[in-house]
C-alpha cells in the first residue's frame, strides 16, 4: 500500500513539505497516549533474542533511526512506537537556525537515494531540550546529535558544541558530536585529529559530569581516507569515546549539491564499519548507518562488527512500518539459527588476537 502511495502520490511532492508533514503528523500521535501505546504494543521489538546492551544502555533492537528525520526532538516517541530500537533527534545546535536556503532536499528515486543540503536547521538546544523534558508514554532510547551553529567560527567551535552538551547531555541516553555534515562550511575539517582532540575532550567532560554519565560518541564521514579513520579511531580509544558512528552522508556523488544518502552508500559503510572492527575490535561500541534498506543489511553488519545499526532513506522508500518489519525478520532468522543479537555481533569480523 505505502509503495503505490509513494510511486503515485509522494513522490511528486516537494520532499521537504512531505518530511515536515510527516513530522508534524507523529509529533500529534505523541500527544495521544492510548493509540501511541497500542501501536507500541503492536510494532514494537518485544524478542529477548533481540535486546542488546551497548555503553550502558538497554536496547530493544538493533535498529534505530539515524539523526536528521527528527531534527527538533519533536516524535521520538511516536517514531519509537512504529518499531524502531532508539531514536536519534538532532543535529541540533546551540542556537536556532533556519539552515540552508530552500530546496534542499531532493530524491533519486531510480538510486533509491536521497540528497540534502538542510545545514542543520532546527530551533536550537533549549528548545530541544524543554521536549526531551516531557514525561514518556512508552518507551524510548533517545541518542541526542549535536553540532556546530553556522555562525560561530572554527576557533569558537568546542565552546559552541559544549553549550549544546550542557542543555542536552543530561537528557540524553546517548549523546553524538557531529562533525561529519557537508552542509555546514568548514565543519569536516573539525575531523582532523588536531582540531577534533580538544573538541571531543571538552564535551565528554560535560558528558562525564551528568549524574548518570552519558555516554558519547562521534559521527564520522564516508569521504575520510582509510588512514584518517583509523587516527579518529585511536583518538576515541585515547579519549575513551564510549563508540563511533559510521557513518555520514556522502558528498562523492554527481547531481543536487548536497549529502547524499541511501543505497549508493552501503558499500562504503560497510568498508568503513569493517575497518573501524580491526582497528578497535569490541573496544568501542560501533553504529553502523548508511544504505541499509533491509534484513539482509542490519544482519551483514552485525556479524561485521556493529552493535548497533541506525537507518533513515529505508523509510523514506518503504514506509513507517519499516523497522518494525526489519526487527521481525532479524528474529525470525535469528530463531531459525538458534542465536540472539549479542551473539551474532562481530562474528565475522577479524579476530584481532591473531593479528
Amino acid at each position: 500500500m505505502y509503495r503505490l502511495l509513494f510511486s503515485q502520490v509522494l513522490r511528486r511532492l516537494d520532499a521537504e513539505a512531505v518530511h515536515h508533514a510527516t513530522v508534524r503528523a507523529l509529533a500529534l500521535l505523541s500527544t495521544l497516549p492510548l493509540l501511541k501505546r497500542l501501536l507500541h504494543r503492536a510494532l514494537a521489538p518485544s524478542d529477548p533474542a533481540l535486546r542488546v546492551t551497548a555503553f550502558g544502555v538497554h536496547f530493544p533492537g538493533p535498529l534505530g533511526l539515524a539523526a536528521g528525520f527528527d531534527k527538533d526532538a519533536a516524535c521520538a516517541e511516536a517514531l519509537s512506537a512504529f518499531g524502531f530500537g532508539h531514536v536519534e533527534v538532532g543535529t541540533i545546535t546551540a542556537h536556532a537556525q533556519p539552515g540552508n536556503p530552500r530546496p534542499r532536499l531532493f530524491r533519486d528515486v531510480r538510486r533509491r537515494a536521497v540528497i540534502n543540503r538542510m545545514g542543520f536547521n532546527n530551533a536550537g538546544a533549549q528548545a530541544a531540550a524543554r521536549r526531551l523534558r516531557r514525561t514518556r508514554g512508552v518507551p524510548v532510547v533517545v541518542g541526542v546529535n549535536i553540532g556546530k551553529t553556522k555562525v560561530v567560527p572554527e576557533s569558537e567551535a568546542a565552546a559552541d558544541y559544549v553549550t549544546s552538551a550542557k542543555e542536552l547531555a543530561p537528557l540524553a541516553d546517548y549523546l553524538v558530536v557531529n562533525v561529519s555534515s557537508p552542509n555546514t562550511p568548514g565543519l569536516r575539517n573539525l575531523q582532523a585529529v588536531e582540531l577534533l582532540r580538544p573538541l571531543l575532550a571538552a564535551v565528554k567532560e560535560v558528558a562525564d559530569s551528568t549524574p548518570r554519565r552519558t555516554p558519547l560518541l562521534v559521527k564520522i564521514a564516508p569521504d575520510l581516507a582509510d588512514d584518517d579513520v583509523d587516527a579518529v579511531a585511536d583518538l576515541a580509544l585515547e579519549l575513551g569515546l564510549d563508540g563511533i558512528i559510521a557513518t555520514n552522508t556522502t558528498i562523492r556523488h554527481s547531481g543536487e549539491t548536497g549529502g547524499l544518502s541511501g543505497r549508493p552508500l552501503k558499500e562504503r559503510s560497510i568498508e568503513v564499519l569493517r575497518r573501524l572492527r580491526a582497528r578497535v575490535g569490541d573496544r568501542l561500541t560501533l553504529v553502523s548507518v548508511g544504505g541499509v534498506e533491509d534484513v539482509d543489511d542490519v544482519w551483514e553488519r552485525l556479524l561485521a562488527g556493529a552493535t548497533l545499526v541506525q537507518g533513515y532513506t529505508g523509510m523514506i522508500y518503504e514506509g513507517p512500518l519499516w523497522a518494525s518489519r526489519i526487527h521481525r525478520g532479524l528474529s525470525r532468522r535469528l530463531r531459525r539459527h538458534a542465536t540472539t543479537v549479542p551473539e551474532l555481533i562481530g562474528r565475522t569480523a577479524p579476530d584481532r588476537s591473531q593479528g
